[in-house]
């Protein structure tokens, strides 16, 4: 390949880079950086036919070429640090006042350090050299010219640079500090789960060592009752029989709930609300006596999570248990119904043979009914029927967006219970704001009060 060809290929290379890289940017970015570029051109070349400089043609393609470097500074932040000597030499006031901004953003994506710094020395030293080689043409430059190039060098080259170097150091310290914070919460989290955990235990041992106790003092002592009346009141033996399956069914619960409480989502769950765990409680109502019957309406099995199919099982057995109390001897009716992404439980009783005076109950079991079926997303309905007696229905989704209350949270730190809230970024760079955000915006001051008096000094010439 003959040496003229290589500078083509290696534009044609760069310029297809540059246009993946467009395409592949957020088009938030691009039409900022369009929106920032025709800013720069616009205020570049405005005041160019009010105040007309002494070359109009060098002022305006000094004000494109500032127009082009804002863009250029994401992809080659060391070339359009030199791109900027041009127009600190040239003669277009209006487009050297972006210099500094531009030198801020570049210098910021320049790594490492070394070559950061090698850059704002070389754009220095040529922005000195070319001022005067600019002022050369017309005659030797002065001592006084001299040192005003230094000076404009160094306020709209080496002060932006050095602002933006202290900016871009404290971003790294940001990313530790986020990372550290996080590290703190995930901490924090596992802690308060731990201290959970080992509440949950030490509940659960209590309620082992008190109610297990005693309810299996009352399934001997019922044990005990149905002998004896087996042998000397028959007619009181099913009653008591009743008596102790009720104490083992309440015994099984109570292990349930210590599951709960000791492995989080231990409840084994698999076979309630199942069509044979509804038949057993339909079959446990008529043995207490009421005539109860099941209706399951379903082609197969449910396949629904185990938090659906526990709020199955409760709201059948509440239903029941209501209808044994309150509508003794009335006809009770329970129906299942699948509705794939729902299911659908009611428990139906007509108004009883013997009204039955008012109970004493207080409702918790249908408010603790109402805030579980909340809790999967579900809706309880509770009332009397028009035509009398009573209805218990719920209808609940198959699988429930909500996790149980009980499981450990999988999403972030922050949303764990006993957790606070991560802390904001300007919490957490606080320190590095007072120390690294300061000293560059106090670097910049100089270069703010240069750029203001030049514009001063352009406007008044």
């Amino acid at each position: 390949m003959s040496p003229a060809v290589r500078p083509c290929t290696r534009v044609r290379r760069e310029a297809a880079a540059i246009r993946e890289a467009v395409r592949a940017a957020p088009r938030r970015t691009v039409v900022t950086e369009c929106v920032l570029a025709g800013l720069v051109l616009l205020c570049s070349l405005a005041p160019v036919p009010l105040i007309p400089p002494a070359h109009p043609v060098t002022a305006a393609l000094l004000g494109v070429w500032a127009a082009l470097l804002v863009p250029a500074r994401r992809m080659y932040p060391a070339l359009t640090v030199l791109g900027c000597v041009p127009v600190i030499a040239g003669d277009n006031v209006w487009a050297m006042v972006v210099v500094p901004c531009v030198v801020w953003s570049a210098v910021r994506r320049i790594a490492p350090v070394r070559r950061a710094w090698a850059v704002i020395g070389a754009s220095s030293a040529g922005a000195v050299l070319m001022s005067i080689a600019a002022q050369s043409f017309s005659g030797l430059p002065t001592m006084p010219y001299l040192v005003a190039g230094a000076g404009v060098a160094a306020l709209f080259l080496l002060l932006p640079a050095l602002s933006g170097m202290l900016l871009g150091h404290r971003r790294p310290l940001t990313g530790l500090l986020r990372e550290r914070n996080a590290y703190l919460e995930q901490t924090r989290f596992l802690t308060d789960e731990a201290a959970r955990m080992e509440e949950r235990a030490r509940i659960a041992a209590e309620m082992h060592d008190l109610l297990g106790h005693r309810i299996g003092l009352i399934s001997v002592h019922a044990g005990a009752l149905q002998l004896a009346a087996e042998r000397q009141a028959p007619p009181l033996a099913s009653q008591a029989e009743l008596l102790r399956i009720t104490a083992g069914t309440a015994m099984d619960e109570l292990r349930g709930i210590l599951g709960v409480l000791r492995h989080h989502s231990g409840e084994d769950s698999g076979e309630r609300g199942s069509r044979e765990d509804l038949s057993a409680l339909v079959a446990d109502s008529r043995n207490a006596g009421a005539d109860a019957e099941l209706h399951w309406n379903a082609t197969g099995p449910t396949d629904a999570d185990a938090r659906t199919r526990q709020a199955v099982h409760r709201v059948t057995r509440e239903g029941l248990t209501n209808a044994l109390k309150h509508a003794s001897g009335a006809p009770v009716r329970v129906t299942f119904q699948d509705e794939g992404d729902t299911v659908a439980v009611a428990v139906v009783n007509d108004a009883p043979p013997v009204p039955c005076p008012p109970g004493d109950g207080n409702r918790s079991g249908l408010v603790g009914l109402q805030e579980r079926i909340s809790l999967l997303g579900g809706a309880l309905h509770a009332g009397p029927r028009p035509e009398g007696g009573f209805v218990l229905s719920a209808r609940i989704p198959v699988r429930p967006d909500s996790a149980p209350v009980y499981a450990i949270s999988s999403g972030q730190v922050s949303g764990g219970a006993g957790s606070r809230p991560p802390l904001s970024a300007e919490v957490l760079t606080w320190p590095r704001l007072l120390g690294g955000g300061c000293a560059a915006l106090l670097v910049l001051l100089p270069t703010i009060g240069g750029t203001i008096a030049l514009l001063i000094m352009a406007a008044l010439h």
